[in-house]
Order: C-alpha cells, then sequence, then structure tokens
C-alpha cells in the first residue's frame, strides 16, 4: 500500500495526513504554525512518521516562493517569519529516511482538484486560494506549472491590480492579494468602519447598504481578475479555494454576474470541492506518484 504524508504548511495552523492512492485521509493531524519553523515542523513530521512508519514519502506544501527542485523557500514573506531561505527537502530528507518534496500550497491545491475534485479530468485549469493570502496554481496539459527562475511561476497574488495602491508583503503596490484575500477584506472591513469578520460581511450585506458596497468592491475586483487571468491562460476551468471560498454561497451570484461582463469567453468557476483539505492532498500528490 503506497501511502504517503501530505503536510500543508499555512500562517496560523500545520495539518498533515496520512494520504492514499485513491486520495483518502487515512489520518490526520493539526498543530499551531510555531516558530523557528523548521525545527518544530522537522519535530512534528517525526513525531507523525513514528506513528504512521509505514509511509513511503513525504509531500510538503507550503506559502511563499519555492524553488522545488532544491526543496527550499526563495520567498516567504511576513505571514512565515525567519522562513525565507529555509532549506526543506534535505534536512528532513535526512531526519524521516524518507524522500521529501516541497512546493507551493497553492500549487498543491491546484494539484488536489484536477486529480480528485472539481476539475477532475480537465487538462487547463487555474486554481486560486483566497486565504490569509491570494494563492495561484496552473494545471497545464495535465501537469503543474511550477518552479519559474526565482521560484515565483504562478504566483497569481502578486499581479498588480491597482498600480500605486496598498502596499503588499513582497514590498509593492497594489498586488491583487491585498484587495482579493481574507486579509484584504479584513482591511477593507476596518477602513470602512465596520466591526465584523469577513463571513459576517457577507451576512450583514443582506440588509447594510456599507457591507453590500464593500462585497461590491471585493467581487468586482475579483471578476476583473479572473478575466485577467483567462486572458492569459484561457483555461477550461478556474477554481476558487481558500478560507474565503467557503462563504461564497454569499457571494458567487454576484460575481458570476460581474463576470459576465468582462470575461472574452465563458468560463465555469468552481468552489474547491476539497476546501481545507487541498493543500494537504496535493503535498500528497507531490510524492504519491513515487
Amino acid at each position: 500500500m503506497n501511502n504517503v504524508i501530505g503536510v500543508d504548511i499555512g500562517g496560523t495552523k500545520i495539518r498533515m495526513g496520512v494520504i492514499d492512492a485513491e486520495g483518502r485521509i487515512l489520518a490526520e493531524r493539526q498543530v499551531k504554525t510555531e516558530f523557528p519553523l523548521y525545527p518544530y515542523l522537522e519535530r512534528q513530521v517525526v513525531q507523525f512518521l513514528e506513528e504512521h512508519p509505514t509511509v513511503s514519502a513525504i509531500g510538503i506544501g507550503t506559502h511563499g516562493f519555492v524553488d522545488p527542485k532544491a526543496g527550499s523557500i526563495v520567498f516567504a514573506g511576513d505571514m512565515l517569519p525567519g522562513w525565507t531561505g529555509t532549506e526543506v527537502k534535505s534536512p528532513l530528507e535526512k531526519a524521516t529516511g524518507r524522500p521529501v518534496e516541497v512546493e507551493n500550497d497553492a500549487n498543491c491545491a491546484a494539484l488536489a482538484e484536477a486529480k480528485f475534485g472539481a476539475a477532475r479530468g480537465l487538462g487547463r485549469v487555474v486554481c486560486i486560494t483566497l486565504g490569509t493570502g491570494l494563492g495561484g496554481g496552473i494545471i497545464w496539459d495535465g501537469k503543474l506549472l511550477s518552479g519559474g527562475t526565482h521560484g515565483g511561476a504562478a504566483e497569481l497574488g502578486h499581479m498588480i491590480l491597482y498600480p500605486n495602491g496598498a502596499r503588499c508583503a513582497c514590498g509593492r503596490l497594489g498586488c491583487a492579494e491585498q484587495y482579493v484575500s481574507g486579509t484584504a477584506l479584513v482591511r477593507r472591513i476596518k477602513e470602512a468602519g465596520l466591526s465584523v469578520t469577513p463571513p459576517e460581511l457577507f451576512e450583514l450585506a443582506k440588509t447594510d447598504g456599507k457591507a453590500q458596497k464593500l462585497v461590491a468592491e471585493f467581487t468586482e475586483d475579483l471578476a476583473i481578475y479572473i478575466s485577467s487571468l483567462q486572458a492569459i491562460f484561457d483555461m477550461d476551468m478556474l477554481i476558487i479555494g481558500g478560507g474565503v471560498s467557503e462563504s461564497a454561497s454569499a457571494w458567487i451570484d454576484e460575481l458570476n454576474s460581474r463576470l459576465a461582463t468582462v470575461l472574452l469567453n465563458p468560463l465555469p468557476v468552481e468552489i474547491a470541492r476539497f476546501e481545507n483539505d487541498a493543500g494537504m492532498l496535493g503535498a500528497a500528490l507531490l510524492v504519491l506518484d513515487r
């Protein structure tokens, strides 16, 4: 039985699971993200491995720019302090005695949705994750578009949406991540003088004009952003995952109505089937075919 461990590293939590070849989660654990991150990660993975010693390999999905060949973190920003420049693959292979592969978390989510989820059977798919940040993953002719000269391929959250706009963690102004992500919604809510969480905002928008305006701005920005992605990739489907997608029932109709006015061609837009499991499942897929 070729079971593997998939690990999803986020800004607030780390999820790890034993995954089989059918994408089933046989066992899992969630821990709070702590720093310095690498030694903490190694301890958690080794402990999990001791409980599940028959797994054959380990896949790691993480926020940030990743060099998948070297298995190192090129850039991670403030969400994972001290993570930039960290070697992950080599020391973790030594610590566990198992092959390790490392990839960006949004790329992992795209892999999971293309293999097991909403885009199963499709060749060209773009997956965006609206979470703490805005991630992106691209499946092109069935393969993950990954790496890049600086580990930044498919960093779709860093396409500039508003020139000279809000400052991003990458240091530039106006990145899409600052307008269509969970963190962006928190900032916009605060600037509007409201005291609600993003999920509460979408509920409040049913009765409150100020909240309605914020949701309209969010869906309009998201529609323009998606239309730009379509102009580049002309994909079969766009998938929306991440924490913000969990409240999609409250805003997906408005998004689709705005998309109808800006898309070049019809485009199916689906909510990720795996929600918060996608990163962990995709991390497992990095090593399942070994």
